[in-house]
């Protein structure tokens, strides 16, 4: 595993610049040795900040005194030499010399060199001349390398690596320079490991620690614990993976709040710049958890069986009585860290109960839930403190969590209470869905059943409408023929008139169910004669009857029937049944035509057979005859199903009944079909 400290400097740093090879620059190589390794001396000295840095300005140094134009040094961080740190510094005419993967490949290839075959002099390398497999993948731009690797306690810790892009000849002198750094470098190599490792163990320990937290603070989240102990434990394991000497949970209770409206709240609102105009809301503060290590409860088990904290925080101050805390208001920031030695400090009142003067550094984080501050957290160190930004973070989230833990806990009595109400709600609920699921599939089957009516009278009425019109289009386009004689003339109008005739009555049909429909008019009743009326219709009717092979019989009261009813609509009802039987009647066969006068009935009703013998209607077909739309299957009469419909409406206008029945006939495929209409014989007045 290679690690990469830095790549691609970009620092300029004011090193005397030499001239350019093939001038030799080492003709004084003891003085350059001692002055070289001097310099390094004092970088390792003083570099105490970081490694990459020290690393860094090594790589500068041999790359300037040598004239090269790009130095790699590779240090090792432990002894199986699986695992590298290096480094890259180029000229600065060079600085974008090599892409990130080409380095890397420099890299491999001076840690194969050196590093595995123990380069203990200063090794020259000419690597245009090479042919193995690395050399095929490194970069052309290079041309020649100075090469050794360096021991520290007689172990291989690194590698120096110079390079330059042009051919050329390395000199003894350059070489005897490189052999007396070497141990130099070897020492800057072990600092930069042994600073990585104690990096490495600081940032693990500290991850360890907060790994830790979060696993508790996951655990505490998903358990079954009262608010209270699940407070404490968090303020406990928070205290501890932090190192502090004192922890506190302070909880606001407020009993006039001004602030659970995000709106509201001062902090959200940048033009309100007066802070000590500002309300603070009427809140009591109360330590809830509590944590130092003359308290420490490290199991839940002490936790619960420990009376002493239960009554040692029962503490509570008024918000307004600690400048602290009315900061969290104020402020736009929602943590406040308090030091002795800041000159802002002798200006704070904070509470008594926070004991800020014992304590150096002092942090308060403030717990918020959409826009409603429900508490602190306090943190203080006995010693001046500087907070690390991982350590304000890992507080954030503890704040955060905290703030979910006391909403839940707010709102799981709310939420249990509304729960069994629910509950109760829902098993009445489902009772009702469980009888209205029936009736919800017979309303999707209607409704199915509707759609094909619906296109199934689209088609009939586009026919009724089409064809008459296509009849009139063609009689006038006749009409205007040249020469067209008089008879022919007076056949066009015939059809002209006889086709508008069917498109007016259709239309009017059309218009008149949906007044029936929408209630629109009441009825007016007057007296009629019903056998002169029923006699009228039937002679009407008599030339289509003797068409179609039918006979008609009458089976009338002998002494004058007279009705209060409507007489444009009983007209149109006994003209539909008629024609009704007649296009539905066996050719040869009879209709009859009964009416019956009851007065056992109140009031006295008037019934009315109209029967005639043709092909059944199944029970199916029985249910929706009267429905709009709806034409018997299988039976190709012209028609746009509107009839029946119309009947029905107008019967109910009339305040009557209508019913069918279909009787199959015996040793037959024919059924008798009888429509029986029934009127109340009303007075006037009535």
């Amino acid at each position: 595993m290679q690690e990469s400290l830095l790549s691609f400097p970009r620092q300029v740093y004011h090193v005397e610049r030499l001239q350019s090879y093939p001038i030799k620059i080492m003709q004084h190589h003891e003085e350059n040795a001692y002055t070289l390794i001097k310099e390094m001396s004092r970088i390792i000295a003083t570099g105490q900040a970081s490694s990459n840095i020290l690393l860094t300005e090594i790589a500068l140094q041999l790359g300037s005194k040598f004239n090269s134009d790009y130095c790699c040094l590779i240090a090792i961080n432990d002894e199986s030499k699986n695992q590298l740190i290096s480094t890259n510094w180029f000229s600065e005419p060079n600085l974008s010399s090599l892409t990130s993967e080409e380095i890397n490949l420099v890299e491999k290839f001076l840690a194969n060199l050196t590093l595995t075959q123990t380069v203990d002099n200063p090794l020259t390398e000419n690597i245009a001349t090479r042919d193995d497999f690395v050399h095929e993948c490194l970069p052309l731009q290079l041309k020649s390398l100075l090469a050794i690797s360096t021991k520290f306690n007689g172990l291989i810790n690194g590698a120096i690596g110079l390079i330059k892009f042009q051919a050329y000849d390395w000199d003894e002198s350059e070489k005897q320079l490189l052999k007396a750094i070497e141990p130099s470098c070897a020492i800057a190599f072990d600092r930069v490991v042994q600073m990585q490792r104690t990096t490495l163990r600081q940032h693990g320990r500290k991850d360890d620690q907060y790994q830790s937290l979060i696993r508790q603070l996951t655990v505490l989240n998903s358990s079954n614990l009262e608010l209270n102990q699940m407070l404490q434990l968090v303020t406990t394991a928070t205290a501890e993976s932090l190192e502090v000497d004192r922890g506190l949970l302070i909880l606001f209770k407020y009993t006039k709040p001004l602030f659970n409206n995000p709106k509201n709240n001062p902090k959200n609102n940048p033009k309100n710049n007066l802070k000590n105009q500002i309300p603070l809301p009427q809140a009591k503060a109360t330590v809830v958890a509590e944590w130092h290590p003359e308290r420490h409860f490290s199991s839940l088990e002490k936790l619960e069986n420990s009376n002493l904290l239960e009554n040692s925080l029962d503490r509570s101050f008024i918000l307004s009585d600690c400048s602290l805390c009315r900061r969290m208001f104020t402020d736009s920031d929602k943590l406040i860290i308090l030091d002795q030695t800041s000159p802002n400090n002798q200006q704070e009142h904070p509470s008594p109960l926070l004991a800020t003067e014992e304590f150096s550094s002092t942090l308060l984080m403030s717990l918020e839930n959409q826009g409603t501050i429900l508490g602190i957290v306090v943190l203080q160190q006995r010693l001046g403190r500087h907070w690390q930004p991982s350590e304000l973070n890992m507080i954030e989230l503890v704040c955060a969590q905290l703030s979910n833990f006391i909403i839940q806990s707010q709102t799981l009595k709310q939420v249990q209470t509304l729960v069994d109400e629910r509950t109760e709600q829902l098993r009445r609920s489902l009772e009702v869905q469980a009888r209205l699921y029936e009736r919800t599939k017979l309303y999707v089957a209607q409704l199915q059943e509707l759609n094909e009516l619906k296109d199934e009278f689209v088609g009939n009425i586009s026919d009724r409408l089409r064809y008459p019109l296509t009849n009139m289009r063609m009689s006038i386009r006749n009409l205007r023929l040249p020469g067209v004689s008089e008879e022919r003339q007076g056949k066009y109008l015939d059809i002209l008139e006889s086709e508008c005739t069917k498109e007016i009555n259709l239309i009017n049909d059309l218009l008149t169910l949906q007044k029936l429909e929408s209630d629109q008019e009441s009825a007016e009743y007057e007296t009629v004669d019903l056998t002169a009326r029923i006699r009228q219709i039937v002679t009407d009717l008599h030339k289509n009857m003797l068409n179609s092979g039918l006979t008609i019989s009458l089976d009338l009261p002998e002494e004058l029937l007279q009705i209060q009813t409507e007489l444009a609509s009983l007209d149109r009802i006994l003209q539909e049944l008629l024609t009704n039987a007649c296009k539905y009647s066996e050719y040869g066969t009879n209709i009859h035509f009964q009416v019956i006068y009851r007065v056992t009935e109140l009031p006295d009703q008037v019934m009315i057979k109209v029967t005639n013998i043709g092909q059944g209607i199944s029970p199916t077909e029985t249910a929706y005859v009267f429905d709009k739309f709806r034409r018997g299957k299988g039976r190709w009469t012209p028609g746009t199903g509107l009839g029946l419909a119309l009947v029905k409406s107008l019967v109910q206008h009339l305040h009557g009944a209508i019913a069918v029945e279909s009787n199959p006939i015996v040793n037959s495929s024919l059924s008798e079909i009888c429509f029986t209409l029934t009127l109340p014989q009303v007075s006037v007045r009535e």
